[in-house]
């Protein structure tokens, strides 16, 4: 699940796989504004089949995050 959520990560910012962590921080890591994080969190939609209310949107500021609440999800 890590290693898928890191690739969507990639995929959807461009940014080099290799600098993409667990721990790896959206807004502080990778620089992300509020609009790249939403579509971000649509693109997560998409590909695992779930819904993410906004207001769990704004609690996921880590790839950790999202990987744990995916996981809450299953």
């Amino acid at each position: 699940m890590e290693q898928k959520v890191i690739q969507l990560v990639a995929d959807q910012t461009k940014i080099d796989i290799a600098k993409i962590n667990a721990s790896t921080s959206f807004v502080d890591d990778l620089n992300l504004d509020s609009l790249d994080i939403v579509e971000l969190m649509m693109k997560m939609e998409d590909e695992f089949d779930i819904q993410i209310p906004e207001e769990d949107a704004e609690g996921l500021k880590s790839v950790q995050d999202v990987v744990k609440y995916l996981e809450s999800k299953q």
